[in-house]
């Protein structure tokens, strides 16, 4: 049988993860260069630091939320709001790593599909609608 870890050792293994996950995801979002990208869309580059700062302040909060396992009760429209915001995201995020990657002109062309190409979209949205309906209504309960 071994001995417990110790609660330095936990600390250390539970900060460098973080370090890491948080690595990964900041190395993401500077590859895809999200945040110059939509301060350039929106004309509002002299901003871009209040970008960075929410990004950073949103990750930090969402961690220590997710870590005390912090409860909100709040009404539906809330939620649907919250929902909706995440849901940007996503689809923002998505939107710019296929763009950086050119993944579906990509596979249109080598599949012989390139008249197809709308149809291939709307099947790769129409899935992940449908799974994510999917995992709200029957996976979760």
């Amino acid at each position: 049988m071994t001995a417990p870890m110790s609660l330095g050792l936990h600390l250390l293994l539970g900060i460098a993860g973080g370090i890491a996950v948080g690595g990964g995801v900041i190395a993401l979002f500077v590859v895809l260069d999200i945040i110059p990208r939509l301060a350039q869309l929106t004309s509002s580059y002299d901003k871009v630091h209040w970008y960075e700062g929410a990004m950073v302040g949103g990750s930090l909060l969402g961690t220590v939320s997710d870590f005390w396992n912090w409860k909100m009760a709040a009404g539906p429209l809330i939620e649907l709001g919250v929902g909706l915001f995440n849901g940007i995201f996503i689809g923002m995020l998505a939107a710019a790593l296929t763009e950086v990657l050119n993944v579906l002109p990509i596979l249109a062309k080598r599949l012989h599909m390139t008249h197809l190409l709308l149809g291939l979209l709307m099947a790769m949205v129409c899935g992940k609608v449908a799974g994510s309906l999917f995992d709200f209504f029957v996976y979760q309960q």
